[in-house]
């Protein structure tokens, strides 16, 4: 045991366990500062949301030291694939015909349990995607003695389930879900090393078979997901300043906070978009209030560490030799790194508004929880990624 420990931490990727700890203790600052008013308006003390999430953040490091702790190798087993997919399907289930949502955001996105918990299984289907994919595609790559060697009946599975997990967030018509769970899926197609004519023939038959899948969401949920507040999103596009009572509201005033801050910011807790302003600055707005507040260089700050572990998780995908670590350290890289510039693009009116929030940043537990958790498997991956570099060598 002592052996194990020593080897543990002497491969532990401490900057990369480093940057997630600052993102987080950072997140958990900036919530603090952009949420009292929201939440003296609620009449809840001006500390409600810090609270939330210092103990979403104590939940979520146990959820971290359980994916640091636990073999990745372990993944690509039946049972563990087959216990996810379990827990998946209820989850799917549960929040189809039981879900709640919220009048801000328009999406039946999240499960209530006994009327006060909120989990949104959209967010457990992102790394759902990842490690069943990843799973699935190393297992079979085993018995066909290498990846290139996956026939295309071999890949129907993860697909099918993907199709399905599609439908079922098509349903709660929560955009920015489907948007990333589709790339996330693509990315660890190309990632997984298969034959080009086989990835040729299975993105035409997704194009059509996904085409099919849009097709019945937009058939079941054509009145929810052509109202008049999602259409707005798309209105502001070009011009915001023409809906500035309406749909444009929101990015004005993230615009204003934006631009307000300059090079150095008002300083921490100086915001003026916060105070009654910005609807819900503590959630997929927050960076236009650390752009307020901290300037140009909170913003660095925030995409520099961001971008550090993207960067390290392409890196580690790049370099390693093995494919279940090429595809989890390369999926959850792009689903950190592609969810950050989504959030983004809406924030800055490049794409229409979604709901994503900044990774490690934003306010909410099911996005810190799961977030928590690949980032403990991104460093198991690391961590046996340096062990083998060091054998070698």
């Amino acid at each position: 045991m002592k052996k194990y420990l020593s080897t543990y931490f002497r491969n532990f990727d401490y900057p990369l366990f480093i940057t997630y700890v600052l993102l987080c203790l950072f997140g958990l600052v900036m919530i603090y500062s952009a949420s009292m008013m929201v939440a003296i308006q609620e009449g809840k003390p001006p500390d409600s949301y810090y609270n939330k999430q210092l103990m979403n953040l104590v939940v979520a490091s146990v959820a971290f030291l359980i994916g640091a702790f636990f073999p990745y190798k372990h993944y690509s087993n039946k049972w563990i694939l087959f216990i996810l997919m379990v827990i998946m399907a209820i989850l799917l289930i549960w929040v189809t015909f039981f879900g709640v949502g919220r009048e801000t955001t328009g999406s039946q996105s999240w499960i209530s349990i006994f009327g006060l918990t909120m989990f949104q299984p959209s967010e457990f289907a992102k790394l759902f995607v990842i490690i069943y994919f990843s799973g699935s595609l190393y297992k079979k790559s085993l018995k066909e003695n290498s990846i290139q060697d996956v026939r295309p009946n071999d890949i129907w599975p993860p697909i099918l389930i993907w199709l399905l997990i599609l439908f079922s967030v098509g349903l709660e018509t929560d955009l920015g879900a489907i948007i990333i769970i589709g790339v996330i899926a693509m990315s660890l197609l190309l990632l997984s090393g298969i034959r080009g004519k086989t990835l040729l023939k299975f993105s035409a038959v997704l194009g059509f078979f996904g085409s099919i899948v849009v097709g019945f969401v937009l058939l079941l949920k054509f009145d929810s997901i052509f109202n008049e507040s999602r259409l707005g999103r798309f209105k502001v596009l070009k011009n915001p300043f023409e809906y500035a009572d309406g749909s444009g509201y929101q990015i004005i005033n993230g615009y204003y906070a934006i631009g307000g801050g300059g090079l150095e910011g008002r300083g921490l807790g100086q915001s003026i978009q916060k105070l009654g302003y910005l609807p819900e600055p503590q959630t997929d707005f927050i960076m236009a209030i650390v752009a307020e507040e901290l300037g140009v260089l909170g913003v660095i700050i925030v995409l520099g560490g961001i971008g550090y572990i993207v960067l390290r998780a392409f890196w580690i995908a790049m370099t390693t030799q093995d494919p279940l670590a090429r595809m989890l350290a390369g999926g959850i890289g792009v689903w950190i790194g592609f969810q950050t510039c989504l959030n983004i693009a809406g924030l800055t009116g490049v794409a229409p508004l979604t709901g994503v929030t900044l990774p490690f940043i934003s306010y909410g537990g099911t996005s810190i929880l799961l977030l928590s958790l690949a980032m403990g498997i991104l460093i198991n991956v690391s961590m046996y990624y340096k062990f083998d570099k060091r054998k070698q060598s």
